[in-house]
């Protein structure tokens, strides 16, 4: 588990939040042990800096400091980048078992995209 997020008033939030959410993309793939589709998570990181972006400074302070609000920015970024649909038929079967899993709990933001729909 990654340790809450901490901003220095100095830091740029964007980039504090997407090297947040690469981590947690990396950490959620070594917990598949699946290698993470490098185009893909470019493409995650990506939708996540334009959202960010298209924030306003306030809302992205609110962001940096509501770590659920932060889950559903990282999971939209998730599937907007079709990240779902990558080793969907492995992930899908390894979600189903989640107590053969090494992730923690917040990583279900992630496996749900996989069993849902």
């Amino acid at each position: 588990m990654l340790p809450p997020m901490t901003q220095p008033a100095s830091s740029d939030p964007v980039q504090t939040l997407r090297e947040e959410f690469r981590r947690h993309l990396e950490v959620f793939y070594a917990g598949l042990k699946l290698a993470p589709p490098y185009h893909s998570v470019e493409k995650a990181i990506a939708q996540l800096t334009a959202a960010l972006k298209a924030m306003t400074p306030e809302e992205r302070a609110r962001l940096a400091s509501d770590p659920a609000g932060r889950w559903l920015e990282y999971r939209k970024a998730f599937a907007e980048s079709g990240l779902n649909q990558k080793h969907r038929g492995i992930i899908t079967g390894l979600a189903r078992s989640r107590q053969s899993l090494d992730l923690a709990p917040e990583y279900d933001h992630f496996l749900s995209l996989f069993t849902s729909g």
